[in-house]
């Protein structure tokens, strides 16, 4: 028995109790290092042209055993040495994933990826097994190797057999727990079902780059029998088949020019649950210290709770296309509560967990982006299609007047020209600057201090 690096005992504890906060991002983990293995052959292959591979077979394979109490994550990427089982998952914190782009830093290109950093991942899986065993072989070499652990005393190495290189993750899962006090117990026969196993890798990793396949339960109808009778019934079967299950190339990262409105609307229903189509579509990239991806939409119609002290505002928030927050509520302003979107950005610095962020300053500079592109969208909204923004106006309205309140008139140069009253003497909803353009007295005054002005305004006939 080999023991851990470090004090193994007391971190890898900490690291299964303390480091994450919701144990199914178990594999979300080991599916992005399973994208790295397969990502590091591919970039080898581009560099050494001895090293002859199909990129249609790249992939990555989940499996289960609901009998065995077993989930396997299989890949086909470059596997591991004994020595790098041994440097790799014997030493807590040590990121080969990260050693890789350090060493390759100035060669890689958008054909590479890597997603790992931390070199703790890993270990996340002993959140929930009781026992986990890794077989690798790695490119070139005709031996696999074992790995196993408990995740308590240390670890084993021992020769295996692979038929070809990658690796297998296979977790014994932990029996469910009994009820505690409050009547509340952990169950985790929850990852041991087809539905519960898509659900988490279309939430967390349905934008990884390379297809993540399952063997997936359909139906189908039995062909009809030549001799059937008048009255024949037509008769199913049921039958396995590999399925990919994730989308792989994220819409963000098309160029707008090259997406359908439809599509955008598909997404946008899909992603977020809405049956209307969105009233505004905001997508643009953003290059320099900080680079990133946003797609944003408004709504066509408020939501039922966004008034409720409920509601939660934010946007999803990706890095290297893996969901790190489902509502990142820094990324928007309260007055822009009701806007839903996507921000990926393989630049904002995470901390350990993958769950939060270390650098509040690039949030605060990607939301600052943001809302100027949300507040330009409705300007154009208002400008060139007036029929949309009041009704835009008659769902989101109150919010805009409120972040004037709130922000004690800070935000009013910003948001007052996005307002709209109504004008008894047209007869129809307008704005300050309309206001005040068909306001005699209001022009004269145009040269007065905004206090000022904003009291002659009412005494104007309108």
């Amino acid at each position: 028995m080999r023991q851990f690096k470090t004090e193994s005992k007391k971190l890898l504890d900490l690291m299964i109790n303390s480091i994450y906060t919701n144990k199914e991002i178990f594999l979300r983990e080991l599916i992005s290092n399973a994208s790295d293995a397969v990502d590091k052959l591919n970039f080898k292959s581009l560099q050494d042209p001895s090293v002859k591979l199909d990129q249609g077979d790249l992939a990555i394979r989940v499996s289960f055993d609901k009998d065995a109490r077993t989930i396997t994550i299989s890949d086909n990427g470059i596997g591991m040495t004994a020595e790098e089982l041994e440097r790799n998952l014997g030493t807590i914190a040590h990121s080969g994933s990260e050693e890789f782009k350090t060493e390759n830093a100035e060669q890689q290109g958008s054909d590479v990826d890597i997603i790992g950093q931390f070199g703790v991942g890993f270990y996340s899986a002993f959140m929930v097994a009781s026992h986990v065993k890794v077989v690798s072989r790695a490119y070139g070499e005709d031996t696999a190797h074992v790995w196993e652990s408990d995740g308590l005393e240390g670890y084993t190495i021992e020769d295996g057999e692979r038929a070809e290189h990658g690796t297998d993750v296979i977790l014994t899962l932990r029996e469910n727990e009994k009820l505690d006090a409050d009547g509340e117990a952990e169950t985790y026969d929850r990852f041991l079902t087809e539905w519960g196993l898509k659900s988490l890798i279309q939430q967390y990793s349905n934008y990884v780059r390379y297809p993540i396949q399952m063997m997936v339960s359909k139906s189908r109808q039995k062909p009809k029998p030549e001799d059937a009778p008048d009255d024949y019934k037509p008769e199913y079967e049921d039958y396995q088949e590999l399925e990919t299950i994730n989308s792989m190339t994220p819409i963000w990262k098309k160029r707008s020019s090259d997406v359908e409105q439809k599509d955008y609307n598909e997404f946008y229903k899909s992603t977020f649950h809405d049956f209307d189509e969105p009233a505004r579509t905001i997508s643009f990239h953003a290059e320099g210290t900080l680079e990133y991806d946003a797609l944003l939409f408004v709504p066509g119609r408020a939501p039922f709770d966004l008034y409720s002290k409920d509601y939660e505002k934010g946007l999803a928030l990706y890095s290297s296309n893996v969901l790190i927050m489902e509502k990142c509520d820094d990324l928007l302003p309260d007055y822009y509560n009701f806007v839903r979107g996507v921000v990926d950005s393989a630049d904002v610095t995470l901390n350990i967990s993958r769950e939060t962020l270390q650098q509040n300053r690039q949030l605060k500079a990607i939301a600052k982006r943001v809302e100027k592109k949300i507040t330009a969208d409705l300007e154009d909204m208002r400008d060139n299609d007036r029929e949309a923004y009041e009704k835009f106006f008659e769902n989101f309205g109150r919010g805009l007047k409120y972040g004037i309140y709130s922000s004690y008139g800070m935000k009013a140069d910003e948001l007052a020209d996005l307002l709209l009253f109504w004008s008894a003497k047209e007869q129809k909803m307008i704005t300050l600057a309309e206001y005040a353009k068909a306001c005699p007295r209001a022009r004269r005054q145009s040269t007065m201090p905004p206090a000022i002005r904003a009291s002659v305004w009412p005494r104007c006939p309108s």
